[in-house]
């Protein structure tokens, strides 16, 4: 794909400072600098700038690195966290490619490389639920999926007067309340609300610094505001214990062993798995269950989790879902395929899609807005996740939704379309945003989030299968 950043006729003009430089290009092993460099001395675009990304990849690939040493030295030319939007994309790949290399190379002077317009340090921020509600409003990366997936829900949910949400989201919740106010102007009266949540929540950004028994808290007085009877519910292995003291535990865990951490999280996950049935969630027959997806489904494993068991934890998951006979089951999540065991093609993939949160927040915020850099180190987190760490450290598997739908097929799910006063809302929404924001409609009834007519984030809508035939 050919992006607009990568096409942006801003270049960074190459500045050689490392005094070995002159060593470098002479003498070089057969994947020389030089070659790397071909065509881009002088200047280097979005173009460059991924050829070098590329380069340094396939060195540590083949565990070369020295060479990819001097692929970094010169990507940290470019890099600046308040530069253009190429130099501070670069800046966090080029964190990501340090992480990596010092851990094939622990005493390389890779990890004393000083990075051009930062100190070095990725900071894990807290957020409060004002700061978190600012966060999901910057740009239409969330809000697109919760308008398009609250107004199915609602649609779903007609008729019934007990409704009860199973949510696995990392936005601590914050799509129910536009859904609470719907339900409250419902003709016939709001049906009483359930909201279920896993104790446990995947140790990625964004951060809360409330529990999530403060969380339900916070709902049910908004819900008692609005007159919809309400209940908030906290399932897992240790329901009795808030999200946040379990997330602070592995965000103490991860100053000290990451690979402890992300083994954890796949641990718990296989706990959850046992909670999720009809008795652990307390599921009424005269109930309509809808069951929420929202940017959490990357996180399941997606490997064999039994010795002679070939489904993923991913599809397990799925199964029991469907088992528990949802009356919708809805899946949000970005659009890019990076759950590959190739490092290069991790890369690639991920440079050109994480351009789109960078190039979007140019358009808008200053260079040294404290709320760029915060949700651009956002970004980072997940960049380093994806680049930098394999096996179960990396956590990060993203799937795009043309894969999610055929995996949502193969698992007994039939796809439903959205209406067109669910695009029309959608549609008002992004007209509150850059001009950049689009909407697009793709196989399996998906609604899909563009920026500058590049897929960013996908919404799709699922029922069980009964029938066993093929959509």
């Amino acid at each position: 794909m050919k992006t607009e950043l990568k096409g942006s006729t801003t270049t960074t003009s190459l500045s050689l400072q490392n005094p070995n430089y002159n060593n470098l290009f002479i003498n070089t092993p057969q994947s020389s600098l030089a070659g790397a460099l071909r065509g881009c001395l002088g200047s280097l675009d979005g173009g460059c700038i991924e050829k070098l990304l590329l380069h340094c990849a396939s060195a540590l690939e083949r565990n070369d690195v020295t060479f990819a040493q001097q692929v970094m030295w010169v990507l940290n030319n470019v890099a600046s966290s308040v530069g253009d939007p190429n130099q501070r994309l670069t800046s966090w790949f080029l964190r990501a490619l340090i992480s990596r290399a010092s851990r094939l190379c622990p005493a390389s002077t890779t990890t004393a490389m000083s990075l051009n317009g930062s100190n070095g340090v990725v900071h894990r921020r807290l957020m409060s639920v004002t700061e978190l509600a600012g966060y999901v409003d910057l740009i239409p990366w969330h809000r697109f999926g919760y308008c398009a997936s609250n107004s199915l829900i609602f649609k779903a949910i007609q008729g019934y007067s007990k409704v009860h949400i199973l949510d696995f989201s990392i936005t601590h919740c914050m799509q129910w309340p536009t859904l609470i106010d719907a339900l409250a102007k419902r003709p016939e009266g709001p049906p009483s609300l359930r909201i279920t949540v896993p104790s446990f929540r995947p140790p990625v950004p964004p951060l809360l610094n409330v529990s999530c028994e403060e969380v339900g808290l916070r709902l049910g007085n908004f819900s008692k505001f609005k007159e919809v009877p309400f209940e908030f519910n906290v399932i897992g292995i240790n329901s009795t214990n808030s999200c946040s003291s379990s997330l602070s535990e592995t965000i103490s865990r991860s100053s000290t062993n990451i690979s402890e951490e992300e083994y954890s999280s796949s641990f718990q996950f296989e706990l959850l798995l046992t909670q999720l049935n009809a008795s652990s969630i307390n599921l009424q027959e005269d109930e309509a269950l809808v069951v929420n997806f929202q940017n959490w489904l990357r996180y399941l494993p997606d490997g064999p989790h039994k010795d002679g068991d070939y489904n993923s934890l991913r599809d397990t998951f799925l199964n029991v879902v469907k088992g528990l006979n949802p009356r919708i089951v809805v899946v949000v999540d970005e659009d890019s395929d990076l759950n590959t065991s190739s490092l290069t093609s991790r890369i690639a993939t991920c440079f050109n899609y994480l351009w789109i949160p960078f190039d979007a927040l140019e358009t808008f915020l200053p260079k040294e807005s404290c709320q760029r850099i915060e949700y651009e180190s956002d970004i980072g987190h997940k960049i380093e996740n994806i680049i930098g760490f394999e096996g179960f450290q990396r956590v990060e598997r993203l799937e795009s939704g043309v894969t999610l739908s055929k995996r949502m097929r193969n698992a007994g799910y039939l796809s439903i379309p959205f209406a067109e006063d669910t695009v029309k809302e959608v549609k008002a929404l992004l007209d509150e945003h850059a001009s950049g924001w689009g909407m697009k409609r793709e196989e399996d009834h998906m609604l899909v989030l563009t920026w500058k007519g590049h897929n960013s984030v996908f919404s799709t809508a699922w029922v069980p299968n009964i029938s066993g035939l093929e959509d």
